[in-house]
């Protein structure tokens, strides 16, 4: 194997593992809010989606940025991607025969390095 191609296996490790933390933070501040989780990274062929939650009656569609700084996450998802966790959040809702009149809505947790993290509710439209 190459050096450039262990170098860029190594790089995608640790993004691996930086979101996987992301993700485990994300989940715990749901829980802290008693929120019961229904999936973790849910995965269908348009996608996935990190996080998927009840809280108080309400679904949550979760994507978890973890970037070096909360501002630098802040910017991270993209038009495109919207239309992809929509996409997913729908086959999820279809495959579970949950209907369209369930209160939903999509949030995104923004981490930053030392495991500072916030959660924007509402940060799409489904």
């Amino acid at each position: 194997m190459s050096t450039r191609a262990i170098r860029t296996r190594a790089i995608g490790s640790r993004a691996a593992q930086t979101g996987r933390a992301g993700e485990d933070i994300a989940e715990r501040l749901y829980l802290a809010q008693g929120a019961r989780i229904l999936a973790r990274r849910f995965r269908c062929r348009g996608g996935e989606i990190d996080l998927i939650a009840e809280l108080a009656g309400v679904l949550v569609f979760v994507e978890v940025k973890a970037r070096a700084r909360i501002e630098t996450a802040a910017h991270a998802v993209t038009q495109a991607q919207w239309r992809r966790l929509e996409n997913v959040a729908a086959r999820f809702m279809l495959d579970h025969a949950i209907g369209p009149d369930t209160p939903m809505r999509f949030d995104v947790v923004l981490v930053g390095a030392g495991g500072a993290a916030e959660i924007v509710e509402n940060a799409g439209q489904f």
